[in-house]
């Protein structure tokens, strides 16, 4: 199995090959064209297909987590303490990520984070299966995990280009937003089939072997890095190449102005703060109400990704427009006085959200230099993930204060706010 690569494009450019092109495939067809793109490349294709099964796997993970935690400890605490040790080493050892990742053979990198999620699935299972899975435990092999994630992550954004190449970017990004949509819709269904039925242990076994068929694919490949990009395996360490990542992205200002956006829609994603909490406290929904909410965003974000797999090239112009539509959607699913319009503004938000988020993403790594990608790719998982245990207490902060509307909104606000300050850095 070898890369075909891919032929170089100018990254401020919105031309498309001209297959792509042909006015009489009309707009539909020439969609499909550019979603087909990645797939086009056998190795992406087994990539892409092993990604919705460990992703899946993570999901159905995270289910028998959340479930142990609370039966542990009767103390909804304890799962903000778990959302710490699993996003916290991306905030604190994202930029060392990303810099690693510069320097190293993806795939090789790829396969060692791949092989210890393995193991830590597996060896939960274990735990847990003599009895001996405690809060401790828990937290602690979540903190491992997430040491693991955080190169892991950084490392499989990169590993993409790797392998499409820089005109097949937009329909794999697209495309990964699509198998995200997948595992959450799959995951949780697993995980709360195998938790009524077998218990906790299963869940955590399906998670450590979802990683053999992308370990499989990944021993498979032989990847050609980008053209003038030649990365030796293992080069020396560069002095200050965090630094020099850091002021990279300082001084782009489409970078300096993506970055923040990363950040707003990371409080979007993580749903399980305020979503609960409006949908009881405000909404007067029960556990099918809230249910019934992530299912509409879900089915609004399944069409967003696939259209971002099939548009052009994205734009600064295109993210702020996406941005802003973004937080006019979270708006109407927080402040609606009608119920229907609740459930609207969620399937409006989840498609404008993974459109914008995805071509927020290929923009990214599209005007970065190929020598600089890992860095600021690390800098967006630290915006996007890391953030995330001081985001979610802001969140909840907010809830508790003003109340559950104004938690939701939260995201919302913080888009526009990103969107307008960084105005004149995404004008291209």
């Amino acid at each position: 199995m070898r890369i075909h690569e891919a032929e170089p494009v100018d990254p401020g450019s919105e031309t498309v090959p001209s297959d792509m092109s042909d006015a009489s495939a009309g707009p539909i067809g020439t969609a499909l064209t550019r979603i087909g793109t990645a797939l086009r490349r056998r190795d992406f294709r087994w990539w892409f297909g092993s990604q919705v099964i460990s992703a899946s796997g993570s999901m159905t993970q995270n289910v028998a987590l959340s479930w142990l935690v609370l039966q542990d400890t009767r103390n909804a605490f304890w799962l903000s303490a778990l959302t710490v040790c699993a996003w916290g080493p991306v905030l604190l050892l994202g930029a060392w990520a990303g810099a690693l990742v510069d320097r190293m053979d993806r795939r090789r990198l790829l396969l060692v984070t791949q092989s210890l999620l393995l193991a830590s699935g597996l060896t939960l299972g274990l735990v847990n299966s003599v009895g001996a899975l405690r809060i401790w435990v828990i937290l602690g092999m979540s903190l491992l995990a997430g040491c693991v994630t955080a190169v892991d992550s950084t490392a499989r954004q990169v590993f993409v280009v790797d392998l499409v190449g820089r005109s097949a970017l937009a329909s794999a990004v697209g495309l990964w937003e699509v198998a995200l949509n997948a595992s959450r819709v799959l995951g949780p269904g697993i995980g709360g089939a195998l938790l009524a039925t077998t218990g906790p242990t299963a869940c955590f076994l399906v998670n450590g072997l979802a990683y053999l068929p992308a370990l499989f694919v990944l021993r498979r490949m032989v990847p050609q890095p980008e053209p003038g990009h030649d990365v030796p395996a293992g080069p020396p360490k560069e002095p200050g190449a965090i630094r020099s990542g850091i002021r990279y992205a300082w001084r782009s200002p489409l970078l300096r102005a993506c970055l923040p956006l990363a950040t707003a829609s990371g409080m979007l994603f993580a749903m399980s703060v305020p979503l609960p909490v409006l949908a009881t406290r405000s909404l007067h929904l029960g556990g099918g109400g809230y249910g019934a909410l992530l299912a509409a965003f879900g089915l609004g974000a399944l069409p967003g990704a696939l259209l971002a797999a099939g548009t052009a090239t994205p734009t600064g112009r295109r993210v702020r427009v996406l941005g802003l539509a973004t937080a006019g959607s979270v708006l109407l699913a927080a402040w609606s006085p009608l119920l229907a319009l609740n459930f609207a503004g969620m399937a409006l938000a989840g498609f404008t959200s993974i459109w914008f988020i995805a071509s927020a993403n290929t923009l990214v790594q599209l005007r970065t230099l190929p020598q600089m990608r890992g860095r600021v790719m690390g800098l967006w998982g630290i915006c996007m993930s890391g953030t995330l245990p001081a985001t979610s207490f802001l969140v909840s902060g907010v809830g508790q204060t003003l109340g559950a509307r104004s938690g939701f909104s939260v995201s919302g606000v913080a888009l526009a706010l990103c969107c307008l300050l960084g105005w004149r850095g995404l004008r291209e």
